[in-house]
Parts: C-alpha cells; sequence; structure tokens
C-alpha cells in the first residue's frame, strides 16, 4: 500500500509563488508516474501536471504552461509543483496521485493511489 502526503498549500496573493511537494510512503516511488491534480469549488477534478517515473517526460494543463514545474527526487520518494505567477482561477484543493506505470494519464480514473489534498487559495 502507498501513502501520499501532499504539504506546502496555503493563502498566497495573486502574482505570488508556493511549492507544493508529494512524499510518497514507500521505496516503490521509482515505478509509479506521478501527477498533480486539483478541484475548485463547484468544477470538476483535472490534471495540473505529470511526470514519468523517471522524470523525462511531463505534462501541463494549458492555463498552467510556463508558470507551473513539476519535478521528482525519486531518492527521497517526493514528488514537487513549483507554481509562480499565481492567479484566482489556481484556487482549489490540489491532489498528489500515482500511476503504476511508466508515464502518466490524463484520467483521474486511471490512479492507483492518492493524497488528502492541500488546499491553495489565490487572493485577488
Amino acid at each position: 500500500q502507498v501513502q501520499l502526503v501532499e504539504s506546502g498549500g496555503g493563502l498566497v496573493q495573486a502574482g505570488g509563488s508556493l511549492r507544493l511537494s508529494c512524499t510518497a510512503s514507500a521505496r516503490i516511488f521509482t515505478t509509479y508516474a506521478m501527477h498533480w491534480f486539483r478541484q475548485a469549488p463547484g468544477k470538476e477534478r483535472e490534471l495540473v501536471a505529470a511526470i514519468s517515473w523517471i522524470g523525462d517526460s511531463t505534462y501541463y494543463l494549458d492555463s498552467v504552461k510556463g508558470r507551473f514545474n513539476i519535478s521528482r527526487d525519486n531518492a527521497k520518494n517526493t514528488m514537487y509543483l513549483q507554481m509562480n505567477s499565481l492567479k484566482p482561477e489556481d484556487t482549489a484543493v490540489y491532489y498528489c496521485a500515482a500511476k503504476r506505470a511508466k508515464y502518466g494519464s490524463k484520467f483521474s480514473g486511471d490512479m492507483d493511489y492518492w493524497g488528502k489534498g492541500t488546499l491553495v487559495t489565490v487572493s485577488s
């Protein structure tokens, strides 16, 4: 069983930055593609970014390209999401998710494990 724990959320003004972290409990981290999803109130959960199991391939939602950066440190079983130039529309609960595969998926139903989420609030 893999447990995922997110951290780093909080309240920030528009234009500010936050770095989210997701730490996995097990040392099988390297066999999982990792993802950041988000869900805003009244909206469906959407994939924000994903990274392959060795970090050689990444995906970004169009609205975050150039502002967010996903990375992973397999030695620390940890994934990161650096979020810059934050906008009020980035406000959501951000979830870490893992899929046992080399490459990620855009579909939340394909994930094997989920974290409990961390709230990001961007004030205008």
